[in-house]
């Protein structure tokens, strides 16, 4: 199930990338130095590029939520990180202490 999602955690990735991208340039700072009046010529272009950007950014996040609650109900199986290092170094012969 986790890697389900974040395999759609990673597209939903790549093709919000793809919709910033297509977009006009307000600034032009980062333009590809092409004019784009003809890439998105009508104003509805822009109003369906920007509202497919909200709800793919909407589903990225929710997807992102969903993979952190997944992982946290996998990690609460043990208690803490050093817990876990004192299990796997069980077998290893200890360090006496010093006694003054």
């Amino acid at each position: 199930m986790e890697n389900i999602l974040i395999g759609i955690n990673i597209f939903l990735a790549i093709v919000m990338i793809i919709v910033i991208l297509l977009q006009r340039s307000e600034g032009g700072a980062l333009g590809l130095g092409v004019s784009q009046d003809n890439f998105t010529s009508s104003r509805s272009a822009g109003n369906f590029l920007t509202k497919t950007t909200s709800i793919l950014a909407a589903l990225f996040i929710i997807s992102s939520i969903v993979l952190v609650a997944i992982s946290r109900d996998e990690i609460r199986e043990t208690q803490s990180v050093l817990e876990m290092e004192e299990e796997k170094d069980t077998g290893l012969p200890q360090i006496p202490e010093s006694s003054k």
